[in-house]
């Protein structure tokens, strides 16, 4: 049996492009797969630690080889428990919509929270950075007013998808497969695009 985490990163719920069709994904899977749960992950209620000076303070002491302080060890153990959380799951589904040309502040703020040493990544002289969630799949599903994918003219300032991509090809992820809802400003094409999504999405969720 295998554990779906699903990272949900708009606060309008089925009212958002990404979501509905990050839904129709999860709701094809759990059909094809009846016997693995799903867990999702609403960035928006999430208790996520701060990552202030402590906390801070704390990944240089890791990274050093330095022993925590009483105040660095407490925020640690918090940074720890979500990234523990995330690399508990076996598959990754995400879902984010576009704010001003990247992901919404929620969806950052979770990222730099796990993206730690020794958590999800690890760094040595003679490898470099090296990921360390091998092995599971992930699902990056993304939706954006306008069109900013290849052959669009707008590649350069889409720091969305391209972002969170690359976050897990750093924690180690090789598989990422994606779902994009486009032009979501303008009513027919969005809901033409958010179909052509969901279509994707049923074919993808019975391999994944």
């Amino acid at each position: 049996m295998a554990k779906v985490l699903f990272i949900e990163a708009s606060p309008r719920k089925g009212r958002s492009y990404s979501t509905q069709a990050a839904q129709a994904f999860l709701d094809a899977y759990q059909a094809a797969h009846p016997g693995d749960t799903v867990e999702t992950l609403d960035l928006w209620a999430a208790d996520l630690p701060a990552f202030d000076g402590a906390t801070l303070d704390a990944k240089y002491a890791v990274m050093g080889g330095k022993d925590f302080t009483a105040e660095q060890a407490q925020a640690w153990g918090k940074i720890v428990a979500a990234a523990d959380h995330f690399k508990a799951a076996d598959k990754i589904v995400i879902a984010t919509p576009m704010w001003n040309f990247s992901v919404p502040y929620v969806l950052k703020h979770y990222i730099d929270v796990i993206a730690q040493p020794g958590q999800t990544f690890g760094w040595s002289p003679d490898q470099g950075y090296f990921g360390l969630v091998k092995g599971k799949p992930a699902l990056v599903v993304t939706a954006s007013m306008g069109a900013y994918g290849p052959g669009s003219g707008a590649e350069a300032i889409d720091f969305q998808k391209p972002y969170v991509e690359w976050m897990l090809k750093f924690f180690g992820f090789e598989t990422i497969h994606s779902l994009q809802v486009i032009n979501t400003g303008m009513p027919d094409s969005a809901e033409a695009s958010l179909a052509e999504a969901k279509v994707k999405a049923e074919a993808l969720a019975k391999a994944f």
